[in-house]
């Protein structure tokens, strides 16, 4: 029986698995894309709130500078990054997150990234 948490995720298609990657980039493939692909909107409608709630104004930037705004807030904001990454671990199951904390740190910043790439293109 498939897990309630899996079975909602999302397929996507442009993942090519093979047997000689890392632990880590299979834990992303399998893991981690469908679970940001699932929460998408969520990701950005937290985002935009933030925004919003400090009074700062993306649409005013041009992308170089949009860019950089998104990734010194995720970078210095940490509740906003925390909150953002739980989006994603309250996904996991027990197993996907016993597995996790074996390697969080750098998963984590595969997160951020992920999310980083999202928020981009608002």
């Amino acid at each position: 029986m498939i897990a309630p948490k899996k079975q909602i995720r999302p397929t996507i298609h442009s993942i090519v698995m093979s047997d000689n990657i890392s632990d880590m980039e299979r834990f992303q493939n399998e893991v981690l894309r469908p679970i940001i692909k699932l929460q998408h909107e969520l990701i950005i409608c937290c985002f935009q709130h933030y925004l919003k709630k400090r009074k700062i104004f993306l649409e005013e930037l041009d992308f170089a500078k949009k860019t950089n705004l998104i990734h010194k807030l995720l970078k210095t904001d940490t509740q906003l990054k925390k909150e953002l990454r739980g989006f994603i671990i309250g996904l996991f199951t027990i197993e996907e997150y016993q597995e996790y904390i074996k390697m969080y740190s750098e998963l984590n910043k595969r997160v951020n990234n992920m999310i980083l790439q999202k928020l981009y293109y608002l």
